[in-house]
């Protein structure tokens, strides 16, 4: 026991004192092989020079076709089909599609985009008279009238054509493409009255027609407006259609209304009113008779769709899962934050601004896009009046004042701003409606409303303005065509359109080149085209415009004419086939992925000069 305490005392003294017990360190090791290093890496491409905002673009006529025939919307509703790389473009004044080849489109300018005739086409006819299937499930024969719209997804072609009757019933006659374009007859589905507008949802499996239903011109027969909805099933469309009427479909989403508060005509209107939106029609039409369905677009999901309702300054939202519409009014533009040219008599562009003065929006063509996984609609706000024998909401402003026309009075501030402008000659020129500005009805209008926005406008999926144009087509067209601007499309006479709706914007569409974003919008009347980077649509941002037509050229036609270019009555077209493109009235966007030569195509339909044009989108490099 001694031996082992006496081992233990020892072993707890040498750990405390084991730096007089340690002994030499030995000596320091070998050192190891070092480490080889590897080879130097190839050094790597140099990055791209950044790009600032907004990129310039690079636009150029690389094809035309031209049918020779003016003033008769001989080349209006255009689209495109890949798999025969080819454009499709409704001639109303022969009732026809002209079907034009595009596969051998250049990447080069051609030498004169005025009178290019580069193009060639095929006729694509449709029957006089169609067999539809009715709910009673019998069928019914249609005769047809005109071609209002055509529509293509894949290779199955959709053509809106309205009855021989425009008050009766339309029809949607569907084709089966091949490679070069020409078409098999599926079948004809019945719609509603006057169908002027068709598009496919992205996936194809639905078709959207916007029935206008407008009256006859002394409004003895005034047709419900409407939307119809055509399913596609494995490439064979319903025999019949659903219908989004505009009387019980009708919703209003506020939480403070409950579904009896909107379920009588008489609740419909009131609170359509109360929003905004705008009514003019004879005594005794109804919501449905006077909403009249204009233009459609689809949002990225294909579960909702916005159609404009271009007289009532409205769109309205498609639920096309509960097969609903809600209505939403878009409000006015004060004329008193923008500056307009509102007489045409002086013949120049002359600004200022106009307190008490409104612009409706009034929104034709319409398209939708994303931004950060949400909707928004670019719409062309060209603004529209009823105008029939029967019935006319139009007025000049002097006309209000004067005791052979309406003999009512202006409110004290606007009598002073008639007087300031110029009287009859100055804001006495410019048109508007009757059925807004006296509010309380006791004959002195204390605000004027006048047709269309002269700009573009995005809006969000709940249609609150998010961006508008201003009054930057006026001021850019004035900046370029000087004295021409403003100019009909039936004569070259400059600013002869500034009392009515300025350039009217009239097409639109979107489309993405070199992942940004653009819209590109149309002026009926001046011919312009103007691009706007929308990417960011808090941000949008004008890059370029355009106009193919030579304003130094003498001629004049009138498209109410029987023959617009009568010399009878003084018409003189001589010229019209040098002018260039008159009167744009659609846009499609063909994408460089789609493109037959690998870059973004625009292919614009002009119904006065009756030509297709094929512009080229490229970046500047």
């Amino acid at each position: 026991m001694k031996f082992k305490h006496s081992l233990l005392a020892l072993s707890l003294m040498t750990v405390l004192g084991g730096c007089a017990l340690e002994g030499d360190d030995g000596e320091q090791g070998a050192q190891g092989p070092s480490g080889q290093q590897g080879p130097t890496g190839e050094q790597g491409p140099a990055g791209e020079t950044g790009k600032g905002l907004p990129r310039d673009l690079r636009i150029d006529v690389v094809g035309r076709f031209a049918t020779g025939v003016y003033g008769k919307s001989a080349a209006e509703i255009v689209q495109f089909h890949r798999t025969s790389s080819s454009a499709f473009a409704i001639n109303a004044d022969a009732n026809q599609i002209e079907v034009i080849s595009l596969a051998a489109i250049p990447t080069s300018a051609v030498g004169n985009p005025l009178n290019d005739e580069s193009l060639s086409s095929v006729a694509f006819t449709f029957p006089a008279s169609v067999s539809v299937a009715n709910s009673e499930g019998t069928t019914s024969e249609l005769a047809l009238g005109e071609a209002n719209s055509l529509a293509i997804s894949g290779d199955m072609l959709a053509i809106a054509v309205a009855g021989a009757e425009k008050t009766a019933t339309g029809a949607v006659l569907f084709y089966q493409l091949d490679a070069l374009g020409e078409g098999t007859f599926i079948k004809a589905v019945a719609a509603g009255a006057l169908p002027d507008m068709i598009t496919f949802t992205h996936d194809g499996t639905t078709v959207l027609v916007a029935n206008e239903g407008e009256p006859d011109t002394d409004y003895a027969v005034d047709p419900e407006g409407s939307v119809s909805v055509i399913a596609v099933n494995d490439g064979v469309p319903a025999d019949l259609a659903q219908t989004i009427n505009l009387t019980t479909d009708m919703i209003f989403s506020s939480d403070l209304l409950d579904s009896e508060d909107y379920d009588t005509e008489a609740e419909r209107r009131a609170l359509l009113n109360q929003a905004g939106v705008k009514f003019a029609g004879p005594d005794g039409t109804t919501v449905a008779q006077d909403l009249e369905p204009e233009y459609i677009t689809v949002d990225a999901d294909n579960h909702r769709a916005f159609v404009s309702l271009q007289d009532n300054n409205a769109i309205g939202i498609l639920d096309l899962e509960n097969m609903t519409i809600e209505v939403k009014a878009l409000g006015f533009k004060d004329w008193a934050d923008y500056d307009i040219d509102f007489t045409n008599k002086d013949e120049v562009p002359a600004f200022r601004r106009l307190p008490g003065v409104y612009g409706m929006y009034q929104p034709d063509s319409i398209a939708a896009y994303q931004w950060n996984g949400a909707t928004f609609i670019v719409s062309a706000n060209e603004g529209d009046s009823r105008d029939w024998d029967a019935y006319s909401e139009e007025v000049r402003v002097k006309d209000i004042i004067d005791p052979d026309e309406l003999n009512m009075q202006l409110s004290t501030s606007l009598q002073a701003l008639y007087d300031e402008t110029g009287g009859d000659d100055g804001l006495g020129r410019l048109k508007v409606t009757t059925v807004l500005g006296d509010a309380d009805q006791d004959g002195v209008y204390e605000a004027l409303y006048a047709y269309g926005a002269r700009s573009f406008s995005i809006w969000d999926q709940n249609i609150n303005l998010v961006y508008d144009s201003g009054d930057e087509f006026e001021k850019i067209t004035a900046a370029v065509l000087g004295n021409d601007f403003n100019s009909a499309h039936t004569e070259n006479k400059g600013d002869n359109r500034s009392d009515d709706k300025g350039g009217e914007p009239e097409a639109i569409d979107v489309g993405e080149i070199e992942g940004r974003t653009y819209a590109f919008i149309g002026q009926e009347r001046s011919g312009d085209l103007f691009v706007y980077d929308v990417t960011n649509p808090f941000q949008a941002t004008f890059v370029s415009h355009y106009n193919n037509r030579d304003f130094n050229l003498s001629f004049e036609l009138d498209d109410d004419l029987a023959d617009p270019c009568d010399e009878a009555e003084g018409m003189d077209c001589e010229q019209v086939a040098n002018a260039g493109d008159l009167g744009p009235e659609s846009i499609k966007f063909v994408s460089a992925d789609n493109s037959p030569n690998g870059n973004a195509l625009l292919l614009i339909g002009n119904e006065v000069s009756g030509t297709v044009t094929v512009y080229q989108v490229t970046e500047v490099e």
